[in-house]
């Protein structure tokens, strides 16, 4: 940045990110190296939406490998893989990952893929995932990262809709100590989709090798080894980077579009200005390459602002225990980290002392991020406790592709306020918008929206869908990015996520947050964690049901507890929450990224047909949660059979 925006505190920077967009993101445009500059910052497209850098060229692959190797950095570590599940370390400098990510894209060129065309990458989390993603970068192909051990029907899906020339997969994935075979997904996918990759290429992991198709599969390490080193394809700045699909309300999913030039101006700002990462650092987002944290904070972000970051191979707990996230972070000398508030509630759970992290010195973590989800304040009171550290939560979805709401670590700190993400990132007009469509003042509960336009690294569109684009996002309040999610501002601009539209209640004419009922359930000191559902009552409309998962350890009769949590609640918020039960869950059913799937429960509550989320860790639970509800007579499906 130029030298009169280095010192600025966040309330100047803010206030001129919105002011003038156009000046401001032409002056952090500036900090990439691009081929050939925009000619139109901010201008629209022929659909009428708003791009961003028209008229400029980049690739991305060459800002976060090739401008570091070129600039002296080639010695440097550009990515750690640890993988406790395999018991492997290996390192990567900024030269040797460039001579990978080359020969991998040249092995993709063999296989006929140019500049445009689509890849699916349906990989674990090791290397070679990465490689594929930064290959496909180089090509200017556009890449779509699906996770490894998708049920084949949602891989079909996602491979119907992208129209891959190649699938990269592996031969397996692993889960704990669970070996869970790709391939066979694989081929049971191409065989439900209509649309059929040319060919697959496919890296045999040494725990498990795959039976092979001839004339499609192709062998990942023979094609690499055989390939010549391919260069960098400029692009233009609106060339798709990538597609990253996310639930959707019909069924089907949507894909989210990245562009390559809003993409790598806003992450940039974000390593420096959110993170406080800069090149040489040592960064680690604990996720996972099929969600948007994986894109944006394990590989392009720390990537393109020279910092070291750490692919993990494994989990918070029992890989091998709940200190792996100490002992990484000690081994690798971390200096900012990055996970979802489950996965330390995970920790919690089994280590509620934090007695395994005294094992580690972690003297070089500065400071901690959470997200994904909200960061309930008894787990961000005991992470501050056990931490002893700035711990920030911030908020963002998969089509921002970076932080909407956060505490500006590399700018200006703000001290943090409990169940509050902080404040509006520079570039993001948030307003909290009533149903008629009214801006409500601070303290009023409404949704959460963005005034237009959107900065750089928004998703522009959905892939080869911008009416639904529109219909989802713009059409409710005209001007307005609907996030779909509830939330107020407070006097002091701090901003409250309390869920997904849908999550808040109508209690007997009441509209209440379950967020904020959760908040009081989890401050109980036997609950690890837990999630309140509003559920179908003939005589309120609905009523919340919380279901709770106990720290390990404890021993306290269900009703006791019950009785107890209906106690804290109806103190806390007031007989009006009608809040009367509480279920003893063994564990919550979530996605991969940590997100409770509260809808779904209550779905199957109200007796509702449901769809299995395609990103859900294991649909196992959901007929667990059935059962529990069974048991208890809750819910319009299970009421009837009370005996």
């Amino acid at each position: 940045m130029s030298s009169n925006t280095q010192s600025t505190n966040y309330t100047s920077l803010f206030e001129a990110s919105l002011a003038n967009p156009e000046t401001f993101w032409a002056e952090q445009a500036e900090q990439i190296a691009w081929f050939k500059k925009p000619e139109t910052v901010l201008g629209k497209d022929a659909n009428g939406l708003d791009r961003w850098y028209a008229g400029g060229q980049l690739n991305t692959c060459y800002l976060a490998i090739d401008y570091h190797v070129q600039h002296g950095r080639g010695a440097q570590v550009a990515m750690i893989y640890d993988s406790p599940v395999t018991n492997t370390i290996q390192k990567y400098t900024f030269a040797e990952l460039q001579h990978k990510v080359a020969k991998c894209a040249g092995a993709l060129r063999a296989l006929g893929v140019e500049k445009g065309d689509r890849v699916v990458i349906y990989m674990p989390m090791i290397p070679e995932t990465a490689f594929a993603m930064l290959a496909c970068a180089r090509l200017g192909a556009v890449h779509s990262v699906v996770f490894g051990g998708f049920a084949p029907h949602e891989l079909a899906i996602r491979i119907e809709d992208a129209e891959p020339k190649v699938v990269i997969s592996a031969s397996c994935g692993i889960e704990f100590d669970r070996v869970l075979p790709y391939k066979p997904l694989l081929d049971e996918a191409i065989e439900l989709a209509a649309f059929k990759p040319k060919h697959c290429l496919i890296y045999q992991r040494s725990m498990c090798h795959a039976p092979m198709l001839e004339g499609r599969d192709v062998d990942y390490e023979d094609a690499v080894a055989k390939a010549d080193p391919t260069e960098c394809v400029p692009v233009d700045a609106t060339h798709p980077l990538y597609i990253l699909y996310t639930s959707g309300t019909t069924g089907k999913p949507k894909g989210v579009v990245r562009d390559n030039g809003g993409h790598a101006v806003a992450l940039k700002f974000s390593m420096h200005h959110v993170y406080d990462a800069h090149a040489g650092d040592v960064f680690w987002a604990a996720s996972d390459f099929g969600w948007v944290v994986g894109h944006s904070y394990i590989l392009y972000g720390p990537l393109i602002a020279g910092c070291t970051t750490i692919l993990f191979e494994g989990k918070p707990v029992r890989t091998p225990d709940a200190g792996t996230f100490w002992r990484v972070i000690a081994d690798h000398q971390v200096k900012t980290f990055f996970t979802a508030p489950t996965a330390f509630r995970a920790i919690k759970k089994e280590d509620p002392e934090a007695l395994l992290k005294d094992k580690y010195d972690t003297s070089s973590l500065q400071n901690i991020f959470v997200a994904g989800e909200r960061c309930d304040p008894p787990t961000l009171e005991w992470l501050q406790k056990i931490a002893q550290l700035p711990i920030t939560d911030h908020w963002w979805q998969t089509e921002s592709g970076w932080p909407m709401v956060a505490n500006m670590m590399g700018l200006e700190a703000f001290p943090v306020k409990a169940g509050s993400a902080t404040k509006p990132v520079c570039g993001y007009n948030l307003k909290i918008v009533g149903e008629n469509g009214q801006e409500l003042e601070a303290n009023h509960e409404g949704y959460v929206c963005l005034k237009l336009p959107l900065p750089p690294g928004f998703t522009p569109t959905l892939w080869n869908d911008d009416a639904r684009f529109k219909s989802s996002y713009l059409k409710k309040f005209a001007g307005y990015y609907l996030s779909g999610d509830g939330g107020y501002v407070d006097e002091d601009g701090y901003v409250f996520i309390m869920g997904r539209v849908d999550d808040v209640i109508n209690v007997a004419g009441h509209r209440l947050s379950t967020g904020e009922m959760e908040e009081f359930v989890a401050s109980h000191p036997a609950v690890a964690e837990c999630a309140v559902v509003g559920i179908a009552d003939e005589l309120r409309g609905q009523r919340p049901v919380g279901f709770v998962v106990l720290k390990d350890g404890i021993g306290i009769d269900e009703t006791a507890l019950e009785s107890e949590l209906v106690g804290i609640v109806r103190d806390q918020i007031g007989a009006v929450a009608f809040f009367r039960t509480a279920i003893l869950v063994k564990r919550l059913p979530k996605t991969r990224s940590g997100k409770i799937l509260r809808k779904t429960i209550r779905q199957i509550a109200d007796g509702e047909s449901y769809t299995v989320p395609s990103t859900i860790d294991d649909p196992v639970i959901l007929e667990e949660i059935a059962q529990t509800l069974q048991r208890r007579a809750v819910g319009q499906a299970f009421e009837n059979q009370r005996i």
